[in-house]
């Protein structure tokens, strides 16, 4: 790899709430990647367990030119941003990429993430492109949603607005974005909506519109180092937990050598009553990785994956998650 300095690289923000389609759309922007063209992802998880990642990574087969880091633990801009900027400055190492493409967590506050990326370190480097923002409308009849914070600042940041998941909508819920969106602080000058996270490749080209003002917004809510790479102990696996924003998330690591039984896999899944669960597993049937949110559980087929992983994003832990995912194990 050359040495060459990284100037003006094109950088997209892609932000949205808990369950709005964020990886599922950027995969679908990965496989519109231009042929010869290296591309770089860096991905914020709120949990201490990383797995977008590895449901990114084995859905894209041997494409050697995208490059994904995560950043797990949390808003990735707190403790000064340290852990997005380490993360990062690796990324664009290792990569040397044609466009980067930023994902925020659904809890992340949107408007740090930008202070970061345009501090004057970054100023030459990157070139901040279109901020889009996911929304899926029939959050908006949920005051969960309409009165937290971090949703508001994911509106106000997006030069586009993008109505995900539309094949699930009622009439009303478009009707209702578009009311919400005029009620808000907002730069956005288009709204599209999208099935199946198809997201269109030209809505990343051209500056961003969103000017940052000095300090605009400040927090603090990472406490501790993400166990994410720490060595699995004797037992086979680790537990992280990770609490703010409202939502607190539970998460497990478990060894190669833990494989699951896919149909208790299932049932545990379908009984499960969560705000979020992204997950990959090795089973004795293959490998899978399983995504859910408020409109259900989807199951994918994955090419590989380094061991089996799951986030739970929830209002409360129930102690009896962990006893039922190690009764899933097959040997």
């Amino acid at each position: 790899m050359n040495n060459e300095k990284i100037v003006a690289l094109p950088t997209n923000i892609i932000t949205g709430f808990l369950g709005a389609g964020k990886t599922s759309a950027i995969l679908h922007l990965l496989k519109q990647k231009p042929m010869g063209e290296r591309w770089a992802v860096l991905v914020n998880e709120f949990g201490e367990i990383g797995v977008d990642g590895s449901l990114i990574t084995g859905q894209l087969g041997a494409d050697k030119d995208i490059f994904i880091r995560e950043v797990p633990g949390g808003c990735m801009c707190c403790a000064s941003g340290l852990p997005m900027q380490i993360a990062l400055n690796q990324l664009l190492h290792e990569a040397k990429p044609h466009r980067l493409l930023i994902e925020p967590t659904g809890l992340g506050h949107p408007l740090e993430v930008m202070e970061i990326l345009s501090n004057q370190y970054y100023q030459k480097a990157l070139s901040l492109e279109k901020t889009i923002t996911l929304i899926d409308a029939r959050q908006l009849a949920d005051s969960r949603y309409t009165e937290h914070l971090v949703f508001n600042q994911q509106i106000e940041i997006a030069d586009i607005i993008v109505g995900s998941k539309l094949d699930l909508y009622q009439q009303s819920d478009k009707e209702a974005l578009t009311t919400y969106l005029k009620s808000q602080p907002c730069i956005a000058n288009e709204t599209v909506f999208i099935e199946h996270g198809k997201l269109p490749l030209k809505l990343l080209s051209g500056p961003t519109l969103f000017k940052m003002k000095a300090k605009q917004h400040q927090h603090n809510h990472r406490t501790a180092p993400s166990t994410d790479t720490v060595a699995l102990p004797k037992s086979g696996f680790i537990k992280a937990i990770n609490k703010g924003e409202g939502f607190v998330s539970i998460g497990w690591r478990f060894a190669p050598e833990k494989v699951f039984d896919r149909t208790k896999l299932h049932a545990f899944l379908a009984n499960i009553d969560v705000t979020r669960v992204k997950a990959v597993f090795i089973t004795s049937q293959g490998i899978y990785g399983y995504n859910t949110a408020d409109d259900g559980a989807v199951e994918i087929t994955l090419d590989e994956c380094n061991e089996s992983r799951i986030e739970i994003i929830s209002n409360q832990i129930d102690e009896h998650w962990e006893h039922t995912l190690l009764s899933c194990i097959d040997k």
